[in-house]
C-alpha cells in the first residue's frame, strides 16, 4: 500500500531551525493535500500546516511566520521548514496525506509514523 516516511526530527535549542521531510512510497494514482500535524505530551494532536497539490498553503496561528510547508510533486515529498523554534514546539510531528488509490480510485488518508522534535530553552 502507501507509506509515508518522515525524517529530520531531532533536538535543537530555542531559536534554532529544523527541516522535516516526508516521502510517500507505494502504489497510488495521485496524492492530494498533504499536511503536518503535531502532538505534544499530554495534548491532543493538532494541525500545523497544509498544502494542496497545487501549492496553496495554510498554517496554524501558532506557527505563522516561523514555519514553511512545501512539496515536491516529482518526489512525492512534503517538507516542513521550522525556524525560530520555541520550547512549546516540542512534539511528535506527523505527516498526513490524502491519497487516491489505483483503480477503483478510492480516497485514502495515510499517516506517517511520527518524528520527535525537542526544543530546549
Amino acid at each position: 500500500q502507501v507509506q509515508l516516511v518522515e525524517s529530520g526530527g531531532g533536538s535543537v535549542q530555542a531559536g534554532g531551525s529544523l527541516r522535516l521531510s516526508c516521502a510517500a512510497s507505494g502504489r497510488f494514482f495521485e496524492i492530494n493535500a498533504m499536511a503536518w500535524y503535531r502532538q505534544a505530551p499530554g495534548k491532543q494532536r493538532e494541525l500545523v500546516a497544509t498544502i494542496t497539490s497545487g501549492g496553496s498553503t495554510n498554517y496554524a496561528d501558532s506557527v505563522k511566520g516561523r514555519f514553511t510547508i512545501s512539496r515536491d510533486n516529482t518526489k512525492n515529498t512534503v517538507y516542513l521548514q521550522m525556524n525560530s523554534l520555541k520550547p512549546e514546539d516540542t512534539a511528535v510531528y506527523y505527516c498526513n496525506a490524502g491519497v487516491i488509490s489505483p483503480y477503483p480510485y478510492r480516497y485514502l488518508e495515510v499517516w506517517g509514523q511520527g518524528t520527535l522534535v525537542t526544543v530546549s530553552s
